[in-house]
């Protein structure tokens, strides 16, 4: 299995679709930061990354000072690092004054925004992923601020286009399970996101997605996320990326940003943390299933990694709804 499926397969994330639009222009809507809208989407997230899917028209997302990007149906537009941002019919326009905020869209059932000045429509979803904000750095790192690609140009894409669709049509109707299906549907379709932009060859691009699409540095991640309880060393995981210790050294470096050792300890963390939130497994199993021989060495390392003795975090998660 690869690095991105094993990494999905065990870090479960919790996706939805929380907003169905329908706009003509002119007209703008604010898109709040990821971190003001977090509370209100999933409570208790650590990390809520927002996307939109643009299903009929066309239009612009603004954000900050860069120049504005044109969307049109079937693009995927995320938010890696969580920016404000402004979808609008034409750039320069302010948003609506006294518009519906993010709490008052939520609010409704079902949860539909429209409005505009009666030009043409645009219809356009959003939705978000939360995630532990761990798991986001990881594979979200070396992103661009504003990442965006079409669905419609993989068969994947298309038929999650048209099944966003239907579970919106399902959603207001009487019949149970439509806002479960949707968001299954937005997990989906974010991960069909970053496989689309992996296989976007571009380059001097970095970061883990990156790495997982090197030949070299991807074969190494394939094995450490495979075998992460192996007592592996950087010979022994040169030879299994078909390369040397130097260039597999240097290669995994420039594109993850760290040495392959202190990732397969970050990966192990994240692994136990997991492990830790989701079963009542005692920790010396927890220890031996991700790697470590003793309970003192893993209790030390996963206290530099997440500032507290494996117990005393387990406690503390029970204490909250985490995104398990």
């Amino acid at each position: 299995m690869d690095a991105l499926s094993e990494t999905l397969r065990v870090v479960r994330l919790v996706g939805a679709i929380f907003i169905n639009g329908r706009f003509t222009a002119p007209w703008c809507y604010q898109s709040p930061s990821a971190d003001t809208a977090a509370p209100l989407l999933e409570p208790g997230a650590d990390r809520v990354v927002i996307f939109h899917l643009i299903t009929e028209g066309e239009c612009h997302v603004e954000l900050g000072s860069d120049p504005p990007v044109r969307l049109i149906a079937g693009d995927v537009v995320v938010f890696p690092q969580g920016h404000a941002h402004r979808m609008t019919s034409q750039p320069g326009l302010a948003p609506a004054a006294g518009g519906a905020g993010l709490a008052t869209v939520l609010s409704r059932r079902p949860r539909q925004l429209a409005y505009g000045g009666g030009g043409s429509t645009t219809r356009l979803v959003c939705g978000y992923l939360a995630c532990d904000a761990r798991l986001a750095r990881m594979l979200l790192a070396g992103l661009p601020p504003l990442l965006k690609v079409n669905v419609r140009g993989s068969n994947a894409g298309v038929w999650l286009e048209a099944s966003v669709r239907y579970a919106l049509a399902e959603a207001r109707s009487p019949r149970p399970g439509g806002a479960g299906v949707l968001a299954k549907l937005a997990e989906v379709l974010f991960i069909e996101v970053l496989r689309l932009y992996m296989n976007e060859r571009s380059e001097g691009r970095t970061g883990w997605l990156a790495g997982v699409g090197d030949r070299i540095v991807g074969a190494a991640l394939n094995a450490l996320h495979k075998n992460p309880a192996q007592a592996w060393t950087l010979d022994e995981l040169a030879r299994t990326a078909g390369t040397s210790r130097s260039v597999l050294a240097e290669r995994f470096a420039h594109l993850v940003g760290s040495s392959p050792m202190q990732y397969l300890t970050q990966w192990r963390m994240l692994l136990a943390a997991n492990l830790l939130r989701r079963s009542n497994a005692p920790l010396a199993r927890v220890a031996e299933d991700v790697g470590y021989q003793t309970d003192t060495a893993f209790s030390r390392a996963f206290r530099r990694e997440y500032g507290a003795p494996p117990a005393a975090w387990r406690r503390s998660q029970s204490a909250r709804d985490p995104v398990q």
